[in-house]
């Protein structure tokens, strides 16, 4: 990385690492506390554990008044956990998706010290810190950076064991955390798959095949550790239901450890994609990496044919966890990300090569630059208050007061951006990519997000809600979103989340007309019944591209058992 003609380039190398670690820091951790929780999963995940911490009930996540079956708890027992330490949620809710993005730059920096060498460690970590989606889920409250912390520490040590020598206790850690992986999101067991190229690669080597009986037999060990890491969870729901079989906890271990897990992968309802999906997902969220694998493939072939088991397993994993998602119907992006720190491990030997070429250096030159000119010109339309400019904001509810804020941040990016391009051109490309994701991370975590908020989180929709019943009402929720719960001012009465909109009424109807003058009910616009006077209805305004009706009890007519259309809809959001 080349730095300015009048600082010698030897003086600075010595600090190289801690000023990589200051930015990384810095970059993910822009943000935190600045803004709440945004759909479509934050709400739900911190609505549960937040009532964790109210009711003191922490094995099984609620969302409202039904349990929260699609997900197991321990990411809501981490958030819940780090709200006790910080005592703030829209500190808290964030804080484990920091700490697993450090984890894992971390231990991507030791497999690729351990591998090669720590010159080759720190282009690892580059590389990761680079790609959109690692920046992104760090930043994100979702369950999938805290995976991807354990499936890396679990492909650590595997590796080292495999690779290094035989260690017992690096087989421990590895199953220990694919098993809690597991049990945090379904896929955890993923890393043990690395097995398999292991196996092939010792085939096809034929070498030394005495050494590798020890490192085979003492594989066994991955069954126990493996079934330590899912009796974290496994085990205090098993012991629930031994004690208390209810209906309920039987329905909803059931929903878990069989729908939401072989039933969503075999025969998915909902995120239905080709199987080329995948594809598109790197081209675009793993940039600007995915512009140098055209050139990374034939260096990586060139390895695999020279049997090196560095390339092969870290490779083969990678290759192992494509097919295995492009394979089940249901497809999301960041199905793919655990594969992500592996390869760009598996890129950090040759990035130093690769950009002395001058291709790939303009290719991420071009990025930034289009980056740079992309940021301008939107920033531009938003100050210029533009039809489209308008459009956009009107279609999410959103007031044009945002304009000049989202633009002034959009256009200091952006001119930052192209000084850079001018000072660094393309023989330090590699530097202006590592500073335009140090300037994007905190674009995005000091200036977007805390602007966006108010609307995104729906803390505006339910401060408009709370202002208009008075703070002596009381509140239902009908049809709504874990948004709404989460930022109302007041305990709220629901009726149900997943409950069909008309056996939701059965009870609504009864609940307003005990208390007309003093309850209210936040519905959903579509699912408004027949049985509510509509001229007495208050048009709440619109959240996340929702409409929103405030319903006096007043306005239910109590001798009416008109239902809902046949055709409204009933939303699943899971």
């Amino acid at each position: 990385m080349a730095m300015s003609p009048h600082v010698p380039r030897t003086l600075l190398r010595p600090w190289w690492p801690l000023l990589t670690c200051l930015a990384v820091l810095l970059a993910l951790a822009a943000g935190i506390g600045l803004r709440s929780p945004s759909p479509p999963d934050e709400p739900r995940f911190v609505l549960a554990a937040r009532t964790m911490v109210d009711t003191g009930q922490w094995l099984l996540p609620h969302r409202g008044s039904e349990l929260y079956a699609e997900k197991p708890p321990v990411f809501m027992w981490m958030q819940a956990a780090t709200h006790q330490l910080v005592g703030d949620w829209n500190l808290a809710f964030l804080l484990p998706s920091l700490l697993a993005a450090l984890a894992t730059l971390w231990l991507s920096w030791d497999l690729a010290r351990r591998l090669w060498n720590r010159r080759i460690a720190w282009w690892a970590v580059w590389a990761l810190a680079s790609c959109l989606q690692f920046g992104l889920m760090a930043k994100r409250a979702q369950i999938d950076m805290v995976l991807v912390a354990l499936t890396t520490l679990s492909l650590w040590g595997l590796l080292r064991h495999l690779l290094e020598r035989p260690n017992t206790r690096a087989l421990w850690i590895a199953g220990f955390a694919a098993g809690l992986g597991t049990v945090t999101k379904g896929v955890g067991f993923l890393p043990l798959l690395v097995l398999l190229p292991w196996a092939l690669w010792r085939w096809q080597t034929r070498a030394h095949p005495r050494p590798a009986l020890p490192r085979a037999r003492a594989l066994l060990w991955l069954l126990p550790a493996f079934l330590l890491g899912t009796a974290v969870w496994l085990g205090p729901l098993g012991i629930a239901l031994l004690n208390d079989p209810t209906p309920e906890l039987q329905g909803y271990a059931r929903e878990l450890l069989f729908k939401q897990t072989g039933t969503r992968y075999a025969n998915a309802w909902h995120h239905v994609q080709p199987a080329w999906y995948y594809l598109q997902v790197i081209v675009t969220l793993w940039l600007p990496g995915s512009l140098l694998l055209p050139a990374l493939f034939p260096a990586w072939w060139r390895r695999l044919r020279r049997l090196d088991g560095r390339w092969w397993l870290l490779l083969g994993w990678s290759l192992l966890v494509l097919v295995f998602f492009s394979a089940s119907p249901g497809k999301r992006e960041v199905y793919i990300f655990p594969m992500l720190p592996a390869l760009c491990v598996a890129a950090a030997p040759l990035l130093p090569g690769l950009l002395r070429r001058p291709g790939p250096r303009w290719l991420l030159l071009a990025y930034v630059a289009v980056l740079a000119v992309a940021a301008l010109a939107i920033g531009g339309q938003l100050l210029t208050g533009s039809a489209w400019a308008h459009t956009q904001l009107a279609r999410r509810e959103m007031p044009d007061s945002l304009l000049p804020v989202l633009g002034y941040w959009l256009l200091g990016f952006g001119v930052l951006l192209l000084a850079l391009v001018a000072w660094l051109r393309v023989r330090r490309a590699g530097l202006l990519v590592l500073l335009t994701s140090f300037l994007l991370w905190n674009l995005y975590g000091l200036g977007l997000m805390p602007a966006l908020d108010p609307y995104s989180s729906a803390s505006a929709l339910m401060q408009r809600v709370g202002q208009r019943i008075g703070p002596e009402a009381e509140l239902g929720m009908l049809a709504w979103r874990e948004q709404n719960l989460l930022q109302a001012d007041r305990p709220v009465t629901d009726f149900g989340f997943k409950r069909p909109w008309d056996e939701q009424w059965q009870d609504a109807g009864p609940w307003l007309a005990q208390s007309p003058e003093h309850r209210w009910l936040l519905v959903l616009d579509q699912a408004v019944s027949p049985c509510i006077d509509r001229q007495q209805g208050i048009d709440i305004g619109s959240s996340n591209r929702n409409t929103w009706l405030l319903v006096p009890g007043t306005a239910w007519r109590r001798d009416c058992s008109a239902h809902l259309p046949a055709g409204a809809s009933e939303d699943d959001q899971d």
